[in-house]
């Protein structure tokens, strides 16, 4: 069974005064705090996600 490729986000910008569409879409990606990390399957659907906010996130590839 082949191994799914996954990327590490962490959260290093606040979402305080962001728009509610990127604050939904942080909570979406399992962020909701400063400092939080979540890692996620790397799909199409979570690479749209973070071009949304990409300046709010720090990202890290998987294998």
């Amino acid at each position: 069974m082949a191994t799914k490729k996954t990327i590490t986000l962490k959260q290093v910008r606040s979402a305080n005064r962001r728009p509610e569409r990127q604050t939904g879409t942080l909570i979406g990606l399992g962020l909701n705090k400063l400092g939080r990390t979540s890692t996620l399957e790397d799909t199409p659907a979570v690479r749209g996600m973070l071009k949304k906010v990409q300046h709010l996130v720090q990202v890290e590839e998987g294998k």
